[in-house]
């Protein structure tokens, strides 16, 4: 009888504890729920230059506004007008200038000024190119270094993908329609792009300036080539005088312009001024 109650007993509690984790189980989940339904979320799509300074901007911006959790993806410049186009994303990150056709769309903030800049192998003797020698390089005109004064090797020809505005502002400058450029390899991002020639001593390709003096700053095998003697550096793009010069910005629609204000104007402080410096871009509020 004893034995038959204490049973009784313990069954009883039992179900009355898993009742209870049940219960509790449902409220935390009605909880995450109410919480996940509070927060505020951004979605930032686009240039693979301004998403690891977007991504730091961000984090900052998240810290002082707990709730709202923001989301930043690369993929292109042409992906960011896209995707703010159709409602997929808040804002786009675009780094170039506005098309016309753009322009009557969407609106934009100037996060940051950047440049273009040849890269080589850190080995790699060639001082300067010109123009011209660009040309021939990407056109297959020129095939060995030893024909621009450097070394005896076949110069290994690294480009960008389609859709990726680092490629509409080299061809425009140069003057070679994407259909002309003769590339060894087609790369995304820039980080793709360094790797790639970091680990060809033969490699020449154009990325981000920005980029380039951070990831040559941190070890990475390259070397930033100057264009006609000018020598492409973050300091030449805040002064003005570097030829392929570029605006990094934020595009959104005039109907999203009230939930993202607050992050837009952080975009402009000088704390966000501070984290483009670091990434070596020139910001836009100094």
């Amino acid at each position: 009888m004893i034995n038959k109650q204490s049973a009784a007993r313990r069954s009883a509690f039992l179900l009355v504890a898993g009742a209870t984790a049940i219960a509790v189980a449902a409220s935390l989940a009605g909880c995450g729920r109410k919480a996940d339904k509070d927060i505020a979320k951004i979605t930032i799509v686009g240039s693979s230059t301004i998403a690891p300074l977007m991504s730091e901007i961000a984090k900052a911006f998240e810290k002082k506004n707990p709730g709202v959790r923001i989301d930043v993806q690369s993929g292109g410049t042409s992906r960011g007008v896209l995707d703010v186009r159709q409602g997929t994303a808040q804002i786009g990150m675009v780094s170039r200038a506005l098309k016309a056709d753009e322009q009557s769309e969407l609106r934009r903030v100037l996060l940051a000024l950047d440049g273009l800049s040849l890269i080589v192998h850190k080995s790699n003797p060639v001082k300067s190119l010109s123009k011209d020698q660009v040309v021939g390089i990407y056109s297959g005109k020129i095939t060995n270094w030893r024909d621009v004064g450097g070394p005896d090797l076949p110069i290994n020809v690294v480009s960008k993908a389609e859709g990726r505005s680092t490629l509409e502002i080299f061809s425009h400058y140069f003057g070679l329609p994407y259909k002309d450029i003769k590339a060894h390899v087609v790369i995304g991002d820039n980080q793709q792009g360094i790797q790639t020639v970091s680990g060809v001593p033969a490699g020449i390709g154009y990325v981000s300036i920005g980029t380039a003096e951070y990831e040559a700053g941190h070890g990475a095998a390259i070397r930033l080539v100057p264009l006609d003697g000018h020598v492409p550096s973050t300091a030449a793009v805040a002064q003005g005088g570097y030829p392929l010069s570029r605006e990094l910005n934020l595009v959104f629609k005039a109907d999203n312009e009230a939930q993202l204000d607050g992050l837009l104007k952080f975009a402009k402080t000088p704390e966000a001024a501070q984290l483009a410096t670091k990434q070596f871009f020139v910001p836009a509020a100094r």
